[in-house]
């Protein structure tokens, strides 16, 4: 078995950047290359760099871990920010994010050691986390099943083996957080914690997606990969569930969300500045003085004023926990609205290649299969409701 390195002395705490001077050109510079890594579907490895170089990888680690413990809004500018240039770049930056804000809440029962190595490691290195679940017979974990990955214990440690789809970053991930079971007669579910440096895993590059096209969300296969005993993140009997998050059910619909609200955005500047510049012969002036294009832009704006509401109201508590997934579902339908109105409205040009639309609009439909999902998100509220008049009534 490899034995990784000791664990480093934890870093200090680091200021947060100035935001406002450094946003602007991350967005630009991620913007500038996007199309290419949509026409190659390759990763945006450079784009983390910058990232790293900004000190943005450990944004909302805790400050005893040496991260800079920021806060759901701060969190949202950044992502919102990265998103508006390359929205992959902001989906993997997004599962960083969540890992690391849970470090001291949902993740409690971590050793502390493995908490402090995943952050020290982000700060010194620019390391990326995620966890990898979905997998080709059972899908998503939230419809519940129990995964096909085994973890065998063996005397040197966790023996892992199993194939992970929809991998998300994986070309870049230095920890993987890998959900599996036991092959014990009564087998306990959890995640296993493997590093980049563990033998006996490899990426299968299948991801060929209509969009987020950089994301790298390859398959992942382990083959008899040997982990440490204490890197089994406390793996618990099916069916037994953690009580509920809501601060974290929160931030994953808001900066989730976020994501393709950005896109949207995104896709409406390109769209204006087109209506702008557009100026059919037979009409003397630009598209954007016929009332028509007019009203398309005004409802275009209509819906992403109410995204802006939404998430910011979200961001700052203003919103009850059980609203936040109907804060998901509102938010990335919107952004879906948003684009297809200015697809339609622009005709061949905005399906062209040569255009970003058509990628925007690629990019923006991706926001519907995030967890939790349109159907789960209405049912759930509709049994709150229907909950709610109950115990109003009295019975």
């Amino acid at each position: 078995m490899t034995v990784l390195s000791a664990a480093r002395p934890p870093v200090a705490p680091a200021l947060l950047p100035d935001l406002d001077a450094i946003l602007p050109g991350l967005t630009a510079r991620f913007a500038a290359t996007a199309d290419q890594h949509d026409r190659d579907s390759s990763f945006p490895f450079e784009n983390f760099a910058a990232l790293h170089e900004a000190g943005l990888l450990a944004l909302t680690a805790p400050r005893d871990l040496g991260g800079l413990d920021a806060d759901l809004p701060t969190a949202l500018k950044v992502v919102q920010a990265v998103a508006r240039g390359e929205p992959a770049t902001a989906l993997v930056l997004v599962m960083q994010y969540l890992f690391q804000g849970s470090l001291n809440g949902a993740r409690a029962g971590w050793p502390e050691h493995l908490k402090a190595r995943v952050v020290t490691d982000a700060v010194r290195d620019g390391a990326l986390i995620n966890a990898l679940r979905v997998e080709p017979d059972l899908g998503t974990p939230a419809r519940g099943g129990l995964p096909a990955t085994v973890a065998r214990r063996t005397p040197d440690g966790w023996s892992l083996s199993g194939r992970k789809i929809y991998s998300t970053g994986s070309p870049a991930l230095t920890w993987m957080m890998v959900w599996a079971r036991t092959d014990e007669d009564e087998p306990r579910v959890g995640a296993w914690l493997v590093h980049k440096d563990t033998p006996g895993w490899r990426i299968e590059e299948t991801w060929d997606h209509t969009g987020l096209r950089a994301s790298g969300s390859h398959d992942v296969v382990f083959e008899d990969a040997l982990v440490p005993l204490d890197h089994a993140l406390s793996p618990q009997l099916p069916g037994a569930k953690p009580p509920p998050d809501p601060g974290f059910a929160a931030w994953s619909s808001v900066l989730t969300s976020a994501i393709y609200d950005s896109v949207a955005r995104a896709a409406r500047d390109w769209f204006v500045g087109w209506l702008l510049d557009r100026k059919p012969a037979n009409l003397g002036a630009s598209l954007s003085t016929l009332p028509r294009f007019q009203e398309i832009v005004g409802a275009i704006d209509g819906l992403l004023l109410q995204n802006r509401v939404l998430l910011y109201a979200a961001a700052n508590g203003r919103l009850s926990g059980s609203e936040s997934g109907l804060v998901k579902h509102l938010v990335t339908e919107n952004a879906i609205a948003a684009v297809e109105k200015a697809i339609a409205a622009a005709g061949n040009p905005g399906l062209s290649r040569h255009n970003p639309l058509q990628r925007h609009y690629r990019d923006v439909l991706c926001g519907r299969i995030h967890t939790p999902q349109g159907d789960v998100i209405l049912t759930g509220a509709g049994k709150s409701a229907f909950a709610a008049a109950v115990a109003a009534r009295g019975h």
